[in-house]
């Protein structure tokens, strides 16, 4: 994965490449308000599964006959994963989220 251009506005040389069975994602934000108008509150929903963004994936963990596991995500994805599961990182400003892919719960499709 290539990050975003930097302030300057040059393309950063660091390359995220997550390992295993890892995945890099990118939160998408929710909807605060419903189609009638009315104002979700941040706590109502505190408990329910995060979206994301899938920006890059690992090779895949491997199993004990020593075979790789190939993932069930793709970058472009966008999936629904574990709210406290991800570790929080933060490169060039931008905040990205490293997840398991046991973490990743579902695809969401038609989007």
């Amino acid at each position: 994965m290539r990050l975003p251009k930097s302030r300057c506005g040059k393309e950063s040389h660091m390359k995220l490449k997550p390992l295993g069975n890892k995945i890099i994602l990118e939160a998408v934000s929710k909807e605060e308000k419903t189609k009638s108008g009315i104002i979700i509150p941040d706590t109502v929903d505190k408990d329910k599964p995060e979206q994301g963004k899938v920006l890059a994936v690992g090779p895949g963990k491997i199993d004990d006959a020593g075979k790789r596991i190939p993932m069930d995500v793709k970058v472009g994805d966008t999936v629904l994963f574990s709210k406290y599961s991800p570790t929080e990182i933060k490169i060039d400003g931008k905040e990205y989220l490293v997840v398991s892919d046991e973490d990743i719960m579902a695809i969401v499709e038609g989007k």
